[in-house]
């Protein structure tokens, strides 16, 4: 890790953020980019800069690492005013990922990833067991990826690479720039999925700019939703946000379907999950057959080696089969536990089925989530908004009264 912190406090945590009044005033432009904003980023948190194209969220998130420099204004981060700190070493100190991942293509993967720590003066033996570490924390085998070059790489598998670089130096701050904008739905959810996984281990603070509410919520410990100029409208968690929007611009970005988006709010892994038969692909028919019939299961799930879904078999299907290596339906869509409810609903809507696979971190089947879970969920989340509504409202009550005694 550089200079952001002294030598012993150097851990790798996230650290606090602080924008004091800062402006970005261009010159020969009559309106400021970014005018006054203030905010506090706490530390080991993921804060999401949302808003219209132009509002100014990019230019307030460059300004953090000097990218941009402010015209005036303090950014301070663990305390140390950012002007105070050399720009070069200061952005070595701060992780850094942007959208289709910025990657160097004439760099092997590993050498991308290395990129940072070698520029921090790290020997080579370091670097290169950060590499793999790095890899293998963002879900790519080494030993697969690390001699590829970019253009060998799907669009997903990039912006790995390009969250592993920014990571690679172990630093306390990460900024995002819309960094899984260019990719297909699907994918981005996964990586999204990834993102809060690392987060969960990592605790680092992390500064995301997108333009997606759906992605803030989904994502955001806490949510700043910005106007013209990068003015907050309202910066609070994404709860807070969706039950009580700060005024009528901060309501079209939470848009008509309020309650779905609750859906976001919860992960898979904070609800009941529900069981069913299963078999490795070399196991034995007559087993799984009977397995079906004891649990009166509609179907049932093969597995490879790893407990990876493979393909879901019904009784009929397992009726006159002699083996269960090539029998059954593709899995199709699957859900991760780092998934959110609402990501579970639409792989069932996808998929026209009534419940999902669930796996785990390695991609191991760990249970399946039903469309009667998630409506479970969507009712008690309204019922809790529904309680909250009446005590605020007869706090509110309460207080009038008491002010006209």
């Amino acid at each position: 890790m550089t200079e952001l912190l002294p030598a012993e406090e150097q851990t790798g945590k996230g650290v606090e953020i602080v924008l004091d009044d800062v402006v970005k005033q261009y010159p020969g432009q009559g309106v400021a980019a970014v005018d006054g904003v203030s905010m506090t980023i706490p530390a080991g948190e993921i804060v999401v800069f949302v808003g219209p194209s132009g509002c100014g969220k990019t230019t307030t998130m460059r300004m953090i690492n000097r990218l941009i420099e402010p015209t005036s204004g303090t950014i301070t981060i663990a305390g140390r005013d950012t002007h105070s700190i050399d720009p070069d070493r200061l952005r070595r100190g701060i992780g850094y990922s942007i959208q289709q991942a910025g990657l160097f293509p004439h760099l092997t993967v590993a050498k991308n990833v290395a990129t940072v720590p070698g520029l921090v003066g790290w020997d080579r033996k370091r670097i290169a067991e950060r590499t793999d570490e790095m890899l293998d924390l963002v879900g790519l085998d080494p030993d697969t990826y690390r001699d590829r070059f970019p253009r060998q790489l799907s669009g997903g598998q990039q912006q790995r690479v390009g969250v592993a670089r920014a990571l690679a130096a172990d630093p306390p701050v990460l900024l995002m720039d819309e960094p899984f904008g260019a990719v297909d739905p699907i994918t981005r959810g996964l990586l999204q999925d990834e993102l809060m996984r690392l987060q969960s281990e990592l605790g680092k603070t992390i500064v995301f700019v997108t333009h997606d509410f759906n992605e803030a919520v989904k994502l955001g410990d806490r949510i700043a939703v910005l106007g013209s100029q990068s003015h907050i409208m309202q910066y609070d968690t994404p709860e807070a946000i969706l039950a009580n929007p700060a005024n009528d611009m901060v309501a079209g970005f939470v848009g008509a379907d309020a309650s779905l988006k609750q859906l976001t709010l919860t992960r898979v892994r904070d609800v009941e999950m529900t069981d069913c038969p299963t078999a490795y692909r070399d196991g034995s028919v007559a087993d799984l057959r009977r397995a079906l019939a004891q649990q009166d299961a509609h179907w049932g799930l093969i597995l490879d080696h790893r407990d990876r879904p493979l393909r879901w078999v019904s009784p009929a299907q397992l009726a006159s089969a002699a083996s269960l290596q090539d029998i059954g339906e593709p899995v199709g869509e699957l859900v991760s536990v780092q998934s959110t409810l609402q990501d579970a609903l639409e792989a069932l809507l996808v998929q026209s089925s009534a419940s999902a696979a669930v796996t785990g971190r390695r991609g191991e089947f760990v249970g399946l989530i039903t469309i009667d879970t998630l409506v479970q969920a969507l009712q008690e989340m309204r019922e809790e908004h529904a309680d909250d509504h009446a005590d605020a409202q007869n706090s509110t009550a309460g207080a009038a009264e008491d002010s006209s005694k």
